[in-house]
């Protein structure tokens, strides 16, 4: 099997450059990573590197020459990219499919070394290794120039606070170390970067599989004056340490009881230094209370910077656990539910406005959602295009609104409480990670207005709870049916009801939407909102949607709130509902007249566990009446007894 065989690193015999005899101990840490195209040379890159440092045992240069051999290497030469490459399942494939890190060291400095995928799908794990970043190698092959990942990632990096970086024009071998080559893609790359924001932007000619401007200066470059690769490495500014007078903020991870006698808050400093003595406050409470104690792994500290695990011992008991977020008392975070962010959507399930997620700030948490999009980012133009919606490797300018307030601060000014990810609430996967812009206006200036009359008093008058009941299922289930029989049998009792029904609303309040998944996201918020509304007046609301995706479901059970909502799942067989085609719509459907219709080109996702199940195939709706009528009865919705 052939693998990168023109990215081989040094010919038979060739011995590394010595390393130095002693290392400092007190060394500054540089964080850094590798991107670029696919097959641009990075895992050689690094593996050189490692190679130069000597920083590769020898049992495991034979372990590589051995696994060089077997991937088509010749003789006694080995492929250093296997250092970095990793799983013998991502070898095959020939590609980097994760971040691999390596730690290697100079006489000046200790580095930590990210080795980022090139290919598209992956750009999730190029945004993980960028969050921690203080520098990049962005590499680019001499002989393609610019690519569409290397356009992509470098406009990561710099959302990302990436500010310096290295421009590692690769394998100027294969052009003949040709001066116009290297400077025309210096003159694009750094017109493309004008705006992005970089402290420094370096471009270093250079050659991983010769080594050429690695260490020392090539020959083959006699027209490149600037520094090699090495040398930037170790002159490039690391992350400034945490200023002394720099705010202090410390996300509260757990709350740590090892005995009766002692109650400390654990967690790692997000920002600025604590000191005992510190007066301390909760951010969602106020409440304050003074550093008595900071014990970290060896024991009792006076201070403890960014980055430092630590317990902080308090001076009181205070009202403070996991998610709480603790800042210096004269000097606050703020908090928000509504903020406008950079998100880089990671999934390939759409991102919506409107769709429910939970949200992961520090070690905050909350339901959130995307209310608008403002538009999305072409990567090779930087120019604003608008959108609806979110695809996979998207980035894109987005308000969100969170169901509580969190603490932050804009990315720009802290990494650590302005960064955030969406996670989708059923499958648990990362669907997006975030950089805080700013707070919106709307989340000072807009409040809940307190009324006198509650819904409590509101449900006494009526004489009932209120409660929404949600019919669901496919089009011709007899949603409809069903829920206008009930809403008779309840109004012939003296309740109080409003029928919202699908079709009604769409010539009204949702007749702006189609059936685009987006639109189906859109149209159920509406409704949920309007249901919540109407419940809040002591109505008995009977909601009936075909409402197909069970995490739009799932949004409208929390908008509403879980103690008033009944899912009813009218399971009717999607052949009984097509016999029926009241409306037509399947005929039209079958024929492509009707595009995105429910259970023909559209998914329907069935309630696993719905409150109720009803059989939409009986032909008269009363024995459903009576099993929804039992259901109020036993919700305490209706009286007892008055159920039949």
């Amino acid at each position: 099997m052939q693998r990168r065989m023109q990215d081989r690193l040094p010919e038979r015999g060739a011995a590394p450059p010595q390393a130095p005899s002693a290392q400092p101990l007190a060394q500054d840490l540089l964080r850094l990573i590798t991107c670029g195209s696919v097959d641009d040379g990075k895992s050689t890159l690094i593996g050189r590197l490692l190679w130069e440092a000597q920083q590769v045992p020898e049992d495991q240069l034979q372990a590589l020459r051995a696994d060089s051999r077997r991937y088509g290497t010749q003789g006694d030469d080995i492929d250093y990219a296997l250092l970095v490459d990793g799983l013998a399942a991502e070898r095959e494939q020939g590609i980097t499919i994760d971040v691999a890190y390596r730690y290697f060291s100079s006489a000046s400095r200790r580095f930590i070394v990210a080795d980022t995928p090139g290919h598209e799908q992956y750009t999730r794990n190029m945004v993980t290794a960028a969050s921690t970043a203080d520098a990049a190698l962005l590499l680019v092959d001499a002989r393609a120039g610019l690519q569409r990942q290397t356009r992509r990632h470098a406009y990561v990096a710099s959302l990302l606070g990436v500010r310096h970086v290295l421009l590692a024009v690769n394998k100027m071998d294969l052009v003949d170390f040709r001066e116009e080559v290297f400077r025309g893609i210096e003159r694009a790359f750094a017109d493309f970067a004008r705006d992005l924001g970089f402290a420094s932007l370096t471009a270093v000619p250079l050659s991983a599989l010769r080594g050429d401007n690695l260490s020392q200066r090539s020959a083959h470059t006699p027209w490149y004056q600037g520094p090699t690769l090495r040398g930037w490495l170790d002159g490039v500014p690391a992350r400034a340490p945490a200023a002394a007078e720099e705010p202090a903020a410390f996300p509260v991870q757990w709350v740590n009881r090892p005995d009766a006698g002692f109650r400390g808050l654990s967690g790692s400093v997000a920002r600025g230094v604590l000191r005992v003595g510190d007066e301390l406050r909760v951010t969602a409470s106020g409440e304050r209370a003074r550093v008595a104690e900071i014990l970290g792994f060896d024991g009792a500290l006076p201070q403890a910077e960014a980055g430092r695990a630590v317990t902080l011992r308090l001076d009181r008991e205070i009202d403070a656990s996991r998610g709480d977020m603790l800042s210096h008392a004269a000097d606050p975070l703020q908090g928000a539910d509504q903020f406008e962010a950079v998100l880089v959507w990671m999934h390939a399930d759409a991102g919506l406005v409107g769709r429910s997620y939970e949200i992961k700030l520090a070690t905050q948490t909350a339901a959130a959602s995307i209310t608008s999009i403002g538009h999305r980012v072409n990567v090779d133009t930087l120019a604003p295009e608008p959108t609806h919606q979110l695809g996979m490797n998207d980035i894109a300018v987005c308000k969100l609104a969170a169901t509580r307030a969190l603490a932050f601060t804009p990315y720009a000014q802290s990494r650590e409480l302005g960064a955030f990810i969406l996670i989708d609430r059923f499958s648990h996967a990362t669907v997006a990670a975030g950089m805080i812009r700013h707070a919106l206006r709307r989340a000072t200036n807009v409040h809940r207005q307190a009324l006198s009359i509650t819904p409590a008093q509101r449900e006494r008058m009526n004489g009932h709870a209120a409660q929404v009941l949600w019919f669901t299922g496919l089009s011709g289930a007899g949603k409809s049916t069903l829920a206008n029989a009930l809403e008779v049998a309840l109004h012939a009792r003296g309740m109080r009801t409003y029928l919202l029904d699908g079709d009604n609303l769409r010539h009204g309040l949702n007749r702006d939407l189609g059936f685009t998944e987006a639109d189906r996201v859109e149209n159920i918020r509406r409704v949920a909102e309007v249901a919540r509304l109407m419940a809040d007046a002591g109505l008995v609301v009977l909601s009936a949607f075909i409402s197909p995706y069970a995490r739009d479901r799932a949004m409208a059970r929390e908008i509403i709130g879980a103690e008033r909502f009944v899912e009813v799942y009218v399971d009717t067989p999607l052949e009984v509902c097509e016999a029926r085609d009241v409306k037509g719509l399947y005929r039209k459907a079958r024929s492509g007249l009707i595009p995105n219709m429910t259970g023909v080109q559209s998914p329907y996702e069935a309630p696993e566990q719905p409150d109720l199940r009803i059989s939409g195939s009986q032909g008269s709706p009363q024995a459903a009446v009576q099993q929804l009528l039992q259901a109020l009865c036993e919700r305490g919705a209706l009286p007892a007894g008055d159920s039949h």
